[in-house]
């Protein structure tokens, strides 16, 4: 179970050393977070962009690019192939100097894209490997990205909470393996609450990706508790009344 630590009693945007990343694929939602100091890159997904409505993946990029161009940025391939992995990954790096490319840990019959990240990373695409969940995969990860471009690898920390297991030890051993290699950085991915950004804060985790909807709950860090419970009194009273409820 995750748990809170002393250091959480006051707790504040302004002390983090994590970098947020916000995560999602509506442009304008992408646009205005820009502009917040707090946020340091962003992510998206096939996932994300179709349940956004978006049809042309490369022009919505290039679009994307230009309205908040000079932020870290990481697109993904849909290939299943490694070849066509490779292909997608080399065309989608062209796009900007701050473009990672994602490329799953592995294809959808199980099998390593290890290979697809070593060649990619040797020829100098900066990729964020994505889809993890154990330290053995972080593991054999960083031997492929060895002496390559800058890289990040993405643990998904809430799927692997959402199975009953703390993802926390999994997130302390990948920083182990990753201590060595100047230039990757470990993304805890999926939070499920606000609070995952200082637990991965408090392991020295690199970067977090965080969800439009949990990122506006930014304004509530620190918020005094008495404040926030009386806010929260008066909401069931006015929709009570809202409601015209008796007995």
């Amino acid at each position: 179970m995750l748990q809170s630590s002393p250091s959480l009693d006051h707790p504040s945007i302004e002390s983090l050393k994590v970098k947020i990343f916000a995560d999602g694929a509506d442009k304008a939602a992408i646009v205005a977070l820009a502009k917040n100091p707090a946020i340091k890159g962003f992510t998206t997904n096939p996932t994300l962009m179709h349940k956004a409505g978006i049809t042309d993946y490369e022009a919505f990029a290039r679009d994307l690019l230009e309205a908040i161009g000079g932020y870290p940025i990481s697109f993904e391939v849909f290939a299943d192939e490694n070849a066509e992995m490779v292909r997608q990954a080399k065309r989608i790096a062209t796009w900007g100097d701050e473009v990672y490319v994602k490329i799953p840990v592995t294809n959808t019959r199980r099998e390593t894209t290890a290979p697809v990240v070593r060649e990619l990373t040797l020829s100098g695409v900066k990729v964020n490997v994505t889809a993890l969940m154990t330290a053995e995969q972080v593991a054999e990860v960083c031997t492929a990205l060895v002496g390559g471009a800058p890289a990040c690898i993405s643990v998904f920390a809430g799927r692997v909470a959402d199975t009953g297991r703390d993802p926390l030890p999994i997130m302390r051993r990948s920083l182990e393996f990753i201590a060595p290699l100047p230039g990757v950085e470990l993304i805890w991915a999926s939070p499920r609450e606000l609070l995952n950004i200082f637990h991965a804060d408090s392991i020295g985790t690199h970067i977090i990706t965080v969800t439009h909807d949990i990122l506006g709950k930014l304004g509530l860090v620190g918020k005094d508790l008495d404040d926030y419970s009386l806010d929260t009194v008066k909401m069931f009273a006015a929709d009570a009344a809202k409601a015209g409820f008796s007995l």
